[in-house]
């Protein structure tokens, strides 16, 4: 079982080329980046937690983090993909993908701050669907030669973008969330799957629900799907459990701090996992 971190990267947070190489020389596999394009003006804004209101675009962050790296896997945890234009998503991620030899994972999600996805013209009550359109659109640019796409959301025709990604037949599309009807998206759309750890009672949901996306799987001609649990405790009691179900990467999440935190946070991710490894 491999292990990485997610950040909400910010202003503040230790810089993205710094704490990818970091991590790189520590052993850890993968570095990811959430996203919030803006925060929402109102009562709440000034009280919620800096993280929200200054995050860095996540494909920014993760060229700074594959440019300081050799074979750190980088990219999105999660990319708000209804929020964005597919076209312009598709030559974003194909260009981090080249720039970094072919070392992105696409993390997508519907996310959760409602005003913001209006703020985008996006309906909170259809943004899976959009979702799933924006991601079909954005593989169809990748592969097709004159790429082609009829949705609800988005349609066009002969759409020609390149360079391509750098990975064949594109990045993996991870399928982020935790509902009932997420096994039917990573199914429909993804190439892994990547629920939060949340807490015991979720742990025990999700690592139950590991084997059955596993036979739904192989019910449906496909291969093994990867499994990458982000927001793990720094438990080994917990990393045993992710290894024994079958949890293919385990990810903490990094606090949005200076490098003495991060550091420490790291330390102390690092401890659990030599308790875990009998080290």
């Amino acid at each position: 079982m491999e292990t990485g971190a997610s950040v909400f990267a910010t202003t503040a947070t230790m810089p993205p080329g710094p704490l990818a190489r970091s991590l790189e020389e520590r052993g850890h596999t993968a570095l990811y980046f959430a996203e919030h394009t803006h925060a929402v003006a109102g009562p709440g804004a000034a009280a919620a937690p800096h993280r929200f209101r200054e995050t860095l675009d996540p494909f920014v962050a993760s060229t700074a983090a594959a440019c300081a790296t050799r074979s750190l896997r980088v990219g999105s945890a999660i990319c708000l993909v209804a929020q964005h234009d597919p076209i312009v998503l598709a030559k974003t991620v194909a260009s981090v993908d080249q720039l970094s030899g072919g070392r992105v994972d696409f993390g997508v999600g519907g996310g959760w701050a409602r005003e913001e996805m209006r703020h985008h013209g996006v309906d909170p009550d259809r943004r899976f669907a959009r979702v799933r359109e924006h991601v079909e659109a954005m593989k169809a640019i990748w592969t097709e030669p004159e790429a082609s796409y009829t949705g609800r959301s988005v349609s066009f025709d002969g759409v020609i973008s390149l360079p391509r990604p750098r990975q064949w037949p594109h990045p993996p599309v991870m399928v982020g969330g935790m509902g009932p009807k997420v096994l039917d998206r990573v199914l429909a759309y993804g190439d892994a799957w990547l629920p939060d750890y949340g807490n015991e009672d979720t742990l025990r949901a999700t690592l139950d629900r590991v084997g059955e996306l596993r036979a739904r799987a192989r019910d449906a001609g496909r291969g093994e799907i990867p499994v990458v649990l982000a927001g793990v405790p720094h438990d080994p009691r917990v990393l045993e459990r992710c290894e024994r179900a079958g949890i293919t990467r385990v990810l903490t999440m990094l606090p949005a701090a200076g490098r003495g935190l991060v550091e420490r946070a790291l330390d102390s991710f690092e401890l659990a996992i030599a308790q875990w490894r009998g080290e």
